[in-house]
């Protein structure tokens, strides 16, 4: 069946197969890292703007059929590790929010109830990162690691974004070889030419047109916007509180500006630029900031005395030698059977790097491909998800960032940015700046982007570590400029992707769980320093 053939939520048998691939791909660097690193059921708020295309048209909330509490079905969900209070269920949405009595799709919705009811004030959202990532699982994931008084506070909902696989999935219909992220990155040739981007970007296009159908075209950020207020409806709520990561923040953001009417608490964790004219393609090019941002406290763990994965002397060795293997990878690559693609390479290294910055934990990963490049050791096994697990985290992240703005197609205008970025930023080799498939998509917008903008309540506290290499602390304060009075900001002097209850840094944790429990919201904007 083609995704534009679903017209009514997926059956339950679907939402648990779905729920159980989810459960595979959970713990991998590469759902967290997609492939860059949401409105209206009612019509737009005041203050929202670039709302209008053939979509702004928003038809009266009382035309507007919505999910209520009473026609929710919560079910226990299935899956592996998960908390078992986690509830699992399908509400129905508008494929398309023109046509709201048309098509409908399923998001699939999950919830841990509060764990003190009557300490309880309200609903948590947990906004998922991405775009391509999954949410359905994150109540029990990263429920597990908020402070008891969040979890006695509120209950904690997430979500499939339309098109993952808890929700009416959707598909490229990719071949084994474009569903890795090393190869549709756009990284140029050893020569720097971007021929292979070029011809890899069209082919995806190719096959998202042929295989995604209405409901590829239907993913974007807004969307993700009217999705969310129809989860909120669902709930029975009158506001919801947030708390979303990365990609979750501009999604965030987004709904905030949309209906702020409908916003209570609102954290945004590790924010990019929110810039309307660029959106997604700025945030690709912001790779080769934040990888040079953070990229010194990779080089200080690994010549460490004391750390056991030490293989440097000195950290002023790292750099040079992680370009040199680089480079000598991309003329040698070393066979790595099971892997995708199953060789190491130079882009695989780089595409590593980006992946491992986000973490300290991940540090070892890095170290060992390196290493292994360097010494001749043995690679690790690898854990590559399966084809099927890929499909829609690649499909829904390619039709988020192409479907929310339009790309420039001009190629020699990228092989340009190409060539300067690999000598200004050389540790990216020019990737940030490439042809991704967006350059080559089939449709255009069929919104213009929201621009944030400082219209609504002050109800958003930020916050952001110093060294992030996919959400660079130099993007964050542009989220912060566009929000104004309307947010406060924490930086924390660490280095990775996320930072609540992510750094163990007491100060800027404190900041988020005042706010969400007591409402105790910083003055002003409030520097954490590293612990």
């Amino acid at each position: 069946m083609r995704n534009d053939e679903y017209t009514e939520a997926a059956p339950r048998a679907t939402r648990r197969e779905a729920t159980r691939r989810r459960a595979v791909i959970v713990s991998t660097p590469l759902v967290a890292v997609s492939l860059l690193a949401t409105a209206m059921a009612a019509a737009p708020a005041a203050g929202a703007r670039g709302t209008g295309g053939s979509g702004a048209g928003a038809p009266r909330a009382s035309t507007v059929p919505t999910p209520s509490p009473e026609t929710v079905d919560w079910q226990r969900c299935s899956g592996k590790g998960l908390d078992p209070r986690q509830e699992c269920a399908s509400i129905a949405v508008p494929l398309d929010y023109r046509a709201p009595h048309g098509k409908q799709i399923s998001i699939g919705v999950s919830r841990i109830r509060s764990e003190r009811p009557q300490a309880r004030r309200g609903t948590l959202l947990l906004i998922p990162e991405g775009p391509g990532g999954s949410g359905i699982n994150r109540p029990s994931t990263h429920g597990r690691n908020l402070p008891q008084s969040v979890r006695d506070a509120y209950d904690l909902v997430s979500f499939d974004p339309r098109g993952m696989d808890a929700s009416t999935p959707a598909s490229c219909g990719l071949a084994h070889e474009d569903l890795s992220f090393s190869s549709i990155r756009p990284w140029p040739e050893q020569d720097g030419s971007i021929d292979r981007s070029v011809a890899t970007g069209k082919r995806l296009a190719e096959n998202c047109a042929r295989n995604g159908g209405a409901l590829l075209r239907s993913i974007s950020t807004i969307n993700e916007a009217r999705d969310i207020d129809r989860i909120r409806q669902a709930l029975g709520e009158r506001k919801l509180s947030a708390w979303g990561v990365s990609y979750g923040t501009y999604a965030g953001a987004v709904y905030a500006q949309l209906f702020p009417h409908r916003t209570d608490r609102w954290v945004l964790d590790s924010s990019n630029d929110p810039d309307p004219e660029r959106v997604a393609r700025g945030w690709t090019a912001n790779f080769a900031i934040g990888v040079e941002d953070a990229f010194p406290d990779f080089a200080a763990w690994a010549a460490d005395p004391e750390n056991e994965h030490r293989f440097v002397d000195d950290p002023a060795e790292v750099r040079p030698l992680f370009l040199r293997l680089a480079e000598r990878l991309d003329r040698e690559p070393i066979p790595w059977p099971g892997a995708n693609p199953a060789e190491l390479n130079g882009d695989v290294l780089r595409q590593t790097l980006l992946s491992s910055l986000n973490s300290k934990s991940r540090f070892p990963a890095l170290a060992q491909l390196m290493r292994a490049a360097r010494d001749g050791s043995p690679l690790p096994v690898t854990s590559t998800p399966p084809d099927e697990a890929l499909q829609a985290t690649i499909a829904v992240s390619a039709a988020t960032i192409c479907n929310d703005v339009s790309w420039p197609g001009d190629l020699a205008e990228y092989q340009r940015k190409v060539t300067e970025s690999r000598r200004t930023h050389p540790l990216t080799a020019g990737m940030p700046e490439g042809p991704m498939v967006c350059a080559f998509w089939k449709h255009h917008p069929a919104e213009k982007p929201v621009r944030i903008t400082s219209d609504g309540p002050s109800n958003v506290l930020m916050i952001q570590n110093r060294r992030d290499a996919a959400t660079p602390l130099s993007a964050g304060l542009r989220m912060r400029a566009a929000l104004g009075d309307r947010a406060r900001m924490v930086i924390v002097d660490a280095v990775g992707h996320g930072s609540y209850v992510s750094n163990g840094n007491a100060c800027g944790d404190r900041a988020v769980t005042d706010y969400l429990v007591h409402g105790t919201r910083p003055d002003q904007d409030l520097s954490c320093p590293a612990e």
